[in-house]
């Protein structure tokens, strides 16, 4: 899908090629791109778009290999309450650190220089064909970062 035809909040944590997102798309009925897929898929395009209101965890490795899966259960408090415990970690006041969202996302918090890096754990909820995976997420520049953080909060008001 071409950005234009997705938007709502999203949160990506990592690189190009190696990184973890939560996100909450929102899909346009009126695109052409939208429309087309849901012809192919035999729906109208308002079905096909649906409410836009699930959230969902996506993750890719350098090798191109990556998954995810819907969280229909999460609420925007709950995406909010995870970004506001990882901004509050970021200084690395004590440490290394970990930080879960819900059972299903684990990142632990390593400071690299004027970034960090993270290891995050994901474990499919229950229903999920998908096997847990551990990805190592090479350094990333930690102020850009809590911008990234501070316009996601943004984007859930």
């Amino acid at each position: 899908m071409s950005p234009a035809a997705m938007g709502g909040p999203a949160l990506f944590i990592g690189t190009d090629t190696d990184y973890v997102a939560l996100l909450r798309p929102r899909l346009d009925p009126a695109d052409p791109e939208v429309r087309e897929a849901a012809d192919q898929a035999g729906v109208s395009p308002e079905e096909f778009a649906g409410p836009g209101n699930v959230w969902a965890l996506m993750w890719e490795q350098g090798s191109g290999e990556g998954g995810g899966f819907e969280l229909p259960g999460l609420r925007d408090a709950e995406a909010e309450d995870f970004t506001d415990r990882l901004l509050a970690e970021l200084s690395f006041e004590t440490g290394p650190f970990v930080v879960g969202a819900g059972e299903v996302l684990h990142l632990q918090a390593y400071p690299a220089g004027d970034g960090c890096r993270f290891s995050a754990v994901v474990t499919p909820p229950e229903g999920e064909e998908l096997p847990p995976v551990t990805l190592d997420i090479p350094a990333v520049d930690a102020a850009a970062l809590r911008a990234d953080l501070e316009d996601f909060r943004r984007s859930l008001a």
